[in-house]
């Protein structure tokens, strides 16, 4: 596909742009109002493929959780564990900027599998929840309070190492605005044991030196709109001594993890990092 066109829709995606200028803009870039519509059914997540690990198949439990937030909310999450009273390390997983959707459930469950307590935090709860309507979901991050919405995630953590089934060690992975949270909770909670952020916005640089978790980086090759903080963060976390790993992984897209964005999807660039990601949770949230 046209790069052109998988950049209009990041800027779509993250930027308020309309979706009436997108279309506009993408039959122009596309050449005609068919191969507009061809681009936009591979560009748009697909959630009929997003079951990679259902839960039955997986020997997984599952099930709605709340717990309170000292921003005065009530934050609900999808919690998945392999069945059995073992302790386990305990990962937040961060949705994308559309909020809690079937593909981040499928993430959750993937990160369960693997033998954590994996809680996928709906970041909407304040609103309701997460809607089907992703532009709805858009709109409504867009509403969120960065310091509100840090503390909602913070509560997330704190409720983890209270379950019964978690072992007292925690992680985070987050995709995108997630990933941009993943960092924040790294910088804002000192108990984290590791946190691991996809193509996510880098924080100010001074929050590096609060850093107590190992990070995990993991940044798209063609990712302008992101790697324009890449090496300033990086250059913070040196300077701080944190603990961290960073990896570019070149020629493809933000979002290359999601698998049911098949423009941007890339298969080698998904499992090495999804690799190198449970290769951290392995050495820092085992009991």
């Amino acid at each position: 596909m046209d790069q052109r066109i998988i950049t209009l829709f990041d800027e779509y995606t993250h930027a308020p742009l309309s979706r009436r200028d997108f279309l506009d803009r993408l039959q122009k870039l596309a050449g005609s109002t068919a191969l507009a519509a061809a681009a936009l059914a591979i560009l748009e997540p697909g959630y009929a493929n997003a079951a990679t690990a259902p839960a039955a198949a997986a020997g997984l439990r599952e099930e709605t959780v709340t717990w309170p937030s000292a921003a005065g909310v009530t934050m609900k999450g999808y919690l998945v564990h392999p069945k059995g009273r073992k302790k386990r390390g305990a990962v937040v997983v961060i949705h994308e900027n559309r909020g809690l959707t079937p593909h981040i459930k499928d993430i959750t469950r993937r990160v369960a599998k693997a033998g954590y307590l994996a809680l996928g935090v709906d970041g909407l709860s304040e609103f309701g929840g997460t809607p089907a309507n992703e532009d709805e979901g858009r709109t409504l991050i867009g509403k969120l309070d960065q310091d509100r919405t840090l503390t909602n995630y913070l509560a997330a953590l704190t409720y983890l190492r209270q379950h019964p089934n978690g072992n007292g060690r925690t992680g985070c992975v987050g995709f995108c605005w997630g990933g941009a949270l993943a960092n924040r909770l790294a910088s804002h909670d000192a108990q984290l044991n590791a946190a691991v952020a996809y193509y996510g916005m880098q924080p100010p640089a001074e929050e590096a030196a609060a850093i107590k978790a190992h990070l995990l980086l993991h940044y798209a090759g063609l990712d302008e709109r992101v790697n324009a903080g890449k090496d300033a963060w990086q250059a913070a976390l040196q300077a701080a001594g944190t603990k961290y790993e960073q990896f570019v992984y070149e020629g493809v897209n933000h979002a290359f993890n999601n698998d049911t964005s098949p423009a941007r999807y890339d298969v080698q660039a998904a499992a090495q990092s999804w690799g190198r990601t449970l290769d951290l949770f392995r050495s820092q949230l085992r009991g």
